[in-house]
């Protein structure tokens, strides 16, 4: 283990067409990784491709190589929870009721989501939106909280609240305090906001921080130091927000293995990372 990568979560991304979850894991903690972000995908790790005896076997796996899954991620490519059609609506919260229960059989404390998605050339209302992740939140916290974990939900810069203010008020005005909110660095850069007001505004809620690159032209969540997020910014700014919880790794790249590697290094480098 290095002291780089042993400060920091891994998200499974990059290996989601390679390898199966619980193979990932075991290669990423040869990377030195001990807590993981593992997402959502048809053959890396998905509801309906892992029966209970499964699920008992992966969570046993972790727990006893003292290791953690802190949450899974639903990229959100195929499902829309603020679609226009009752029916996109209820498949979609199909998907995630699935995932969320996964989530309480393997132990795992959060399920990253995001507030749905718009037609960029004619957006429904932003009150009709609400109401329809709001209406999501309706069904899934409580399951959440049954199945002994909790929502996640991130900034999404291809969602319709793309921007942290914006996604505050709706998670605010809903009214749950077991809701938090997983702050992206790559995402809030990408749509122009500043890194240490955007990350204050989520301390109160603030449960995960993924980190990766991008620049403001092109999306992407690329290797550090491939785009221009100000990560040199971002010890001042956890510390004022007073978070000290998991870091991410959230890094898509071809030679993943050597980009996560040294996205770590360059981030403890900085002072970026949780101590041991």
């Amino acid at each position: 283990m290095t002291d780089a990568t042993a400060a920091f979560a891994c998200n499974s991304y990059s290996y989601i067409f390679s390898e199966d979850a619980e193979r990932c894991i075991a290669h990423l903690a040869t990377l030195g990784f001990a807590e993981f972000e593992l997402m959502m995908y048809p053959g890396h790790l998905w509801p309906a491709e892992t029966d209970a005896g499964a699920r008992r076997a992966l969570r046993q796996a972790v727990e006893a190589n003292g290791q953690r899954i802190i949450s899974l991620n639903m990229p959100n490519i195929d499902i829309n929870v603020a679609g226009g059609t009752a029916e996109m609506r209820r498949y979609s919260l199909g998907i995630l009721t699935d995932i969320v229960r996964l989530a309480g059989d393997l132990g795992v404390p959060g399920v990253v989501i995001g507030p749905g998605k718009v037609n960029p050339l004619f957006p429904a209302p932003r009150e009709v939106l609400v109401g329809h992740f709001h209406a999501a939140l309706d069904e899934l916290a409580p399951l959440a909280a049954s199945a002994g974990t909790i929502l996640l939900v991130e900034n999404m810069s291809f969602a319709f609240l793309p921007k942290v203010d914006e996604l505050l008020l709706a998670v605010d005005a809903y009214g749950r305090d077991d809701i938090g909110i997983v702050f992206d660095v790559a995402n809030s850069h990408f749509v122009g906001e500043a890194l240490g007001p955007a990350l204050l505004r989520c301390s109160p809620r603030l449960k995960l921080v993924h980190l990766s690159d991008t620049d403001r032209s092109t999306y992407r969540h690329a290797a550090i130091g491939e785009g221009t997020v100000r990560f040199g910014e971002l010890p001042s700014a956890l510390l004022a927000a007073g978070y000290d919880g998991p870091l991410v790794l959230e890094i898509i790249a071809n030679d993943a293995d050597r980009a996560i590697a040294d996205g770590a290094a360059r981030l403890a480098a900085l002072g970026i990372g949780r101590k041991p």
